[in-house]
């Protein structure tokens, strides 16, 4: 240490060194530490924000000299919030992570008062409706501002909505006293966050503004686009496993009941599925005389009005064509007449075709 700076740190006094290692322990406290701006906070409602981070955040606030000397002693890069210390500021610590802490502290500003000689923050509008103010000068101080007013039925109405001041114009007293008269509280107060350090990552305001119902449709809807092209790809995870097992399920099944494969699971599907197709043939037949009379005055299935080639492609699991279903029909019949072991719509076949 040179000379000089051993001069310097001998003037320093005790109770600044004392506050810069209070300030240094600070930010060493929390996973993450940010810069925020308190300009324009009454004592009073930053005592109320103070209470409100209690058990998520705390607000530690100091001259703005021995702040930039803690950050400095941080070290690495949070040394690097100091060039953001300017004005009425502090620091701000907490373990959360800093898209929370933007979200809470957005979420804590309340709607205050503008005077005058302060910029507006956005656009001033006074709303159209009764102003509650009974007929009088106020009028004229609300046409001097820029308010479409008149009187009206005993009272002072504004007749539209009237945008008096817009952003990044500089409040008149005028306007502040209006304004004041009617309640309106253009600005909101809170604590502005400037930067914060958190993972070695420094964040900008703007960089944590983010929709957070927006963000989670997006997550959710790519993880959804993701596994479905893990399904279509028959990629094999822990999240598409059972799917993929219950695809192929269903895709061995219809393939088993279009070939007609016999197999005890499918058995009472093929069964059905040929029950559907003899009934929706012996429905189609018009001479009662040409059928046995087991399959007389019997009705097409019900879960279609289709005609019967039809019918037979709505019952099969596999939605294969219809065209396809009379040829594998009577196929069926002629293996059943073959081996002698059909049901009696197999022997109801053989009647008709002889």
């Amino acid at each position: 240490m040179s000379a000089e700076a051993d001069r310097r740190a001998e003037t320093i006094p005790e109770w600044k060194r004392e506050e810069v290692d209070e300030l240094a322990a600070f930010i060493d406290r929390y996973d993450s530490v940010g810069v925020v701006d308190v300009t324009g906070i009454p004592s009073r409602q930053l005592q109320d924000m103070r209470r409100g981070l209690y058990g998520t955040a705390a607000l530690r606030i100091s001259r703005n000299t021995l702040i930039e000397r803690a950050l400095e002693e941080a070290g690495g890069e949070r040394s690097s919030l100091a060039e953001h210390v300017s004005g009425q500021v502090g620091l701000i610590g907490t373990d959360d992570n800093p898209f929370g802490l933007y979200q809470q502290l957005e979420a804590s500003k309340t709607p205050a008062p503008i005077n005058a000689g302060e910029v507006a923050p956005n656009d001033i509008v006074v709303p159209e409706g009764d102003t509650g103010v009974d007929p009088g000068p106020f009028v004229g101080d609300l046409q001097q501002v820029g308010a479409n007013a008149r009187i009206e039925g005993g009272s002072i109405k504004v007749v539209e909505d009237s945008t008096v001041l817009e952003t990044g114009e500089e409040v008149s007293a005028d306007l502040a006293n209006v304004l004041s008269e009617l309640g309106i509280e253009p600005k909101e107060v809170g604590l502005d966050l400037r930067s914060v350090f958190s993972d070695g990552v420094l964040f900008a305001p703007e960089e944590l503004d983010i929709d957070v119902d927006d963000y989670r449709a997006d997550v959710e809807s790519a993880a959804a686009g993701a596994r479905n092209l893990a399904v279509n790809a028959d990629y094999p995870t822990a999240r598409t496993a059972p799917t993929l097992l219950s695809k192929a399920t269903g895709e061995a099944r219809s393939v088993g009941l279009s070939a007609a494969v016999e197999s005890p699971d499918l058995a009472d599907d093929l069964v059905s599925k040929a029950d559907a197709q003899v009934r929706a043939l012996a429905a189609a037949v018009d001479d009662d005389e040409a059928l046995p009379e087991e399959l007389r005055d019997v009705e097409a299935p019900a879960a279609s009005t289709e005609p019967a080639a039809d019918d037979e492609g709505a019952d099969d699991a596999d939605g294969e064509p219809s065209d396809e279903e009379p040829a594998e029909t009577e196929t069926e019949s002629e293996s059943d007449d073959a081996d002698d072991d059909g049901g009696d719509g197999g022997d109801a076949l053989g009647d008709m075709f002889g």
